[in-house]
């Protein structure tokens, strides 16, 4: 890919700071969105939850990213921190994707961030990119959040929709979480443990974006999750074996329900997601088992 100028909003976030640092490393100007004052021509102000942004900041740009949105996983899901999960995503992304239909001179791709939350509970069935949309808050919020980009869509913008799964990671996400308990010996499987967790490494999730950029012959959904999904009792015994710690401390679903409230669901419920349209287009993943995922991010 020839060196580009790439928008990413969501450049603080565990996602967007690593992708961000990979397309530094390799000579790409990249342009923050900010929600404070910018400091520099390296920022671009926006406030996705009012739907703003300083258009004429993304001007010359060849990709806009958009890796933003409240984090699910950060706080119990009451009424409010439910709307703000939703607004965060759908508003920011229909702000971005207007602004990028409203150029003079459009990027080559707008690549708008989701999640396999789309597809809701799967059981033990495997399923790819043509399964429809689930039920329940996370599959409407995916829904719409990619519903938002179709101003870029219709502007003529290749639209992309990485479905990102858990990422194995000890910076944020889910894993972020883990870490610590399973080093402290207290980690174990959650309710029966098996629930099927379609995760991927942090390096091929940003290796993954990457190649959804730089493919100009690519458009649409694309899962982003290893190509073979475990259970969290598989996950729990693959965290015991690379840290060498007991992971004896299984996590009823009852309590899990107590603790967590609605948002229980989504961490007992079963998505077993197959990355099939990523694999047809010749992408390699680097940490396809999670033994070498989990060590990649030690």
């Amino acid at each position: 890919m020839e060196p580009s100028r790439i928008a990413v909003a969501g450049a603080s976030g565990l996602i967007g700071g690593a992708l961000v640092r990979s397309l530094e490393s390799d000579g790409h100007e990249v342009v923050r969105l900010v929600r404070r004052v910018p400091r520099g021509p390296g920022e671009v102000r926006w406030d996705p939850e009012r739907g703003r942004v300083d258009t004429a900041g993304l001007a010359g740009c060849d990709a806009v990213v958009n890796l933003a949105g409240a984090g699910v996983g950060d706080r119990r899901w009451t009424a409010a921190y439910k709307a703000r999960i939703r607004d965060s995503r759908v508003r920011g992304t229909a702000a971005l994707a207007r602004a990028v239909a409203a150029l003079d001179r459009p990027p080559r791709v707008f690549v708008c961030g989701s999640a396999i939350g789309y597809y809701g509970e799967t059981g033990d069935r495997e399923i790819d990119e043509s399964a429809p949309a689930g039920t329940g808050f996370l599959p409407e919020v995916c829904v719409e959040w990619e519903a938002a980009a179709a101003p870029a869509r219709e502007a003529g913008v290749r639209t992309v929709f990485p479905r990102t799964g858990l990422v194995v990671a000890r910076g944020g996400g889910a894993w972020g979480k883990l870490f610590p308990l399973f080093k402290a010996g207290l980690g174990g499987r959650l309710g029966d443990g098996r629930q099927y967790w379609s995760f991927v490494a942090l390096h091929d999730e940003v290796a993954a974006i990457r190649h959804l950029l730089e493919r100009a012959d690519l458009s649409g959904p694309f899962n982003l999750t290893a190509p073979q999904p475990r259970t969290n009792a598989e996950i729990t015994a693959a965290m015991g074996r690379v840290l060498h710690r007991p992971t004896l401390f299984a996590v009823p679903a009852p309590v899990l329900r107590t603790v967590l409230g609605e948002m229980a669901g989504d961490v007992l419920g079963s998505a077993r997601v197959r990355p099939a349209r990523l694999l047809e287009s010749g992408f390699r993943f680097a940490f396809p088992e999670i033994d070498g995922a989990i060590r990649a991010a030690l």
